[in-house]
């Protein structure tokens, strides 16, 4: 008996071969179902249909004409050619007329090796030039600090107009004028100001639009890639570590379609040069009021001896934004081990729900948010919080029509929504009133940010949140800003009871590791005998009296937590710099020194003792429905303005604020939207 999944299928020839194909797809999807390559310019599996270059030309029995393929929709019983001497023809007509004009500049284009017009050329073009006629060139266009424009190569095949209206939700470039003289230019000159537009690079099929950061500085095949994760926000998209020697040249995304698809950041794309400067390459130890360069067996007897005559609960320990789950895990160990409870992965006064593991996950997942049809945003601004999430917003605003609805400051989340209120007294409204858009909603989704769990009064905001989505159907999500958060929260990384940073307001702490934490208060640290691990010579180091150089995360292996809890590996692509060590290889040579040796020696032993502990850590990229706790809240008194928490998108960590390139961008954005 044929099933209903069969039936749905059409079937077309292909070539000469029969395919049964879905009947929703075009001409140019079907091929490439069936494994048939199509030579495309314009076409992108992500954004809108141009076809606009012609280059997948194909032969349809019954039409007197090549049609397009990729805008071609597949019908029952269709015969298509795709290499007759017609469609090779047309090709190369096709790729003749694209080189008329372009620059013979392959030697200094830094598309060079990854340039889909020189590989189509070589495939499909027709191998000499007829053109002896002056080309036509185009004068230098400032896109900002990050995009270098050569817009003498463009092809207008119109990716990066449809990326920015379409994906990044500012309509920035666009074209001008006609024919001969058509180009491709931002409004009035401006430069793009979109924290996605690094992806238009990607997206480029020439080298109209390459990285001017890494300009003239290296070639695609040069590279040594190697699979990393996104630490500079919670969601964790999968990237690809380009080196070269002892550097880091570039970042790239990796495809990972049920979380950043294959986008990212400007910020991880573009801050990795930040990971070569203001760098922590040996051991320091405080004397006669300065740091001074110290060795390792120095640093570890000046924490012994700063340790010494200290009762536990003296000492506190802090875990930074950027730590990964085996260097928290080994500290916490070792805190146990010296009778420490005084952990936490907290740099100011912040409410944590650990009743359940549901309770501070983004538990629609990344992509599941796509599939909301209305989506209440409270005290969050996910366009800088989050990117990858807001580009699931918006997707569900183009396809299903999402009514978005925001408590906190209006600002530009790249789509349209209903502000509700700039505090969070109208939570309070929502709940007793409720509003129209719950009301038939098959998908209702609520984001929770940062700014809400940090009020004075975090845990009563949690708990109205929760009754809100409760009462209307809500799925409730929490958004972590930092790729530490969540893994922390599973490995148990906070105190029972307060915080650390309450007992530094208190003055009852002598002593305090910071685990790469840079944003506690230096008023708070001024009698506390400070050790500070880190990679770079940030604002920790200021008021450290120990530092261990660690190593940044493209120099470790480390697994990270992203905000919807799934467990993903980052690997090694280059040494730490000088004397710097993996942040759990220090945290084991302490331990030694101080006594209390760990019980693993090996990075593999570690995560067989940390997935022991806690078997969360067992499953790897995947994402598993979690429950919820129960949180009553206390009425009233949630009076004043939200204030989101990220104000430079640009300097959130040691990583960003230490790049040149985000510098540039800061200056350059604060004086393009004044």
């Amino acid at each position: 008996m044929t099933s209903e999944k069969t039936k749905a299928f059409i079937p077309i020839s292909i070539d000469g071969v029969c395919h049964e194909v879905q009947p929703d797809i075009t001409l140019y999807q079907a091929c490439e179902a069936a494994g048939i390559e199509i030579p495309i310019f314009c076409y992108h599996p992500k954004l809108s249909i141009a076809g606009n270059c012609r280059m997948c030309l194909v032969e349809v029995k019954g039409s007197n004409k090549l049609v397009a393929s990729c805008a071609f929709p597949v019908t029952a019983k269709m015969e298509v050619t795709t290499t007759s001497e017609r469609v090779q023809a047309a090709r190369k007509g096709v790729l003749e007329f694209l080189l008329i004009n372009h620059p013979l500049d392959c030697p200094i284009c830094d598309q060079g090796g990854e340039c889909d017009l020189q590989d189509l050329a070589m495939a499909y073009g027709p191998g000499a030039s007829r053109f002896e006629e002056p080309k036509r060139a185009m004068g230098f266009k400032n896109f900002g600090p990050l995009i270098k424009a050569e817009m003498t190569r463009c092809i207008h095949c119109m990716r990066c107009v449809r990326f920015g209206k379409e994906i990044a939700g500012l309509r920035e470039l666009g074209t001008l004028h006609r024919g001969e003289d058509a180009e491709v230019t931002t409004v009035l000159g401006a430069m793009i100001t979109s924290e996605l537009s690094g992806n238009m690079i990607d997206i480029c099929p020439v080298g109209a639009l390459t990285g001017k950061p890494y300009a003239f500085h290296g070639r695609a095949w040069e590279f040594q890639s190697t699979d990393g994760i996104d630490v500079h926000d919670g969601v964790g998209s999968n990237i690809r570590i380009d080196t070269r020697g002892e550097q880091v040249m570039r970042i790239l995304p990796r495809v990972r379609e049920d979380l950043n698809e294959e986008w990212i950041s400007d910020k991880v794309r573009f801050a990795c040069d930040g990971l070569k400067r203001q760098r922590l390459d040996r051991p320091y130890v405080r004397a006669n009021g300065g740091l001074v360069p110290a060795s390792w067996q120095t640093a570890f007897e000046a924490i012994k001896g700063g340790f010494s005559g200290l009762k536990p609960e003296e000492i506190g320990v802090i875990a930074g934004d950027l730590s990964d789950a085996e260097s928290m895990f080994a500290l916490k160990d070792l805190m146990q081990k010296l009778g420490v409870t005084n952990i936490d992965c907290r740099q100011g006064p912040e409410f944590l729900p650990v009743q359940q593991r549901g309770d501070y996950l983004l538990n629609t997942s990344v992509a599941g948010v796509e599939l909301a049809d209305v989506c209440l945003i409270v005290g969050s601004d996910p366009r800088y919080e989050a990117p990858m999430v807001n580009v699931r917003i918006r997707k569900a605003y183009l396809e299903r029509d999402c009514k978005v609805l925001t408590v906190g400051p209006q600002v530009d989340l790249t789509y349209p929504y209903e502000h509700v209120g700039n505090g969070f007294e109208a939570l309070e409204t929502l709940l007793r009133q409720g509003h129209p858009a719950f009301r038939g909603a098959k998908n209702p989704v609520m984001i929770v940010g940062a700014s809400l769990l940090r009020h004075a009064k975090g845990r009563d905001l949690y708990g109205l949140a929760r009754s809100v989505a409760d009462k209307y159907g809500l799925k409730f999500n929490v958004l972590s800003l930092t790729a530490h958060k969540v893994g922390a929260l599973d490995l148990g990384f906070y105190p029972k009871k307060g915080s650390v940073y309450e007992l530094l307001q208190q003055k009852k702490l002598k002593a305090l590791f910071l685990l790469g934490a840079d944003d506690i208060e230096a008023s708070l640290l001024e009698d506390v005998f400070v050790i500070y691990q880190g990679s770079h010579g940030d604002r920790g180091v200021y008021s450290a009296d120990v530092v261990l150089p660690g190593a940044a995360y493209p120099e470790k292996e480390g697994t990270y937590v992203n905000t919807e809890g799934r467990v993903q590996r980052s690997f090694r692509a280059l040494a730490p710099v000088g004397d710097a060590l993996e942040d759990w290889r220090i945290i084991h040579g302490l331990a030694a020194h101080l006594g209390h040796p760990l019980s693993y020696g090996s990075l593999d032993d570690l995560r067989k003792a940390l997935e022991m502990a806690h078997p969360t850590f067992k499953t790897l990229d995947r994402v598993t429905p979690e429950s919820l706790g129960v949180y009553p809240f206390t009425e009233g008194g949630f009076g004043g303005e939200i204030a989101y928490p990220i104000t430079n998108f640009y300097g959130t960590d040691v990583i960003s604020r230490s790049s040149e390139t985000m510098a540039r961008c800061n200056d350059a954005f604060r004086k393009a939207t004044k």
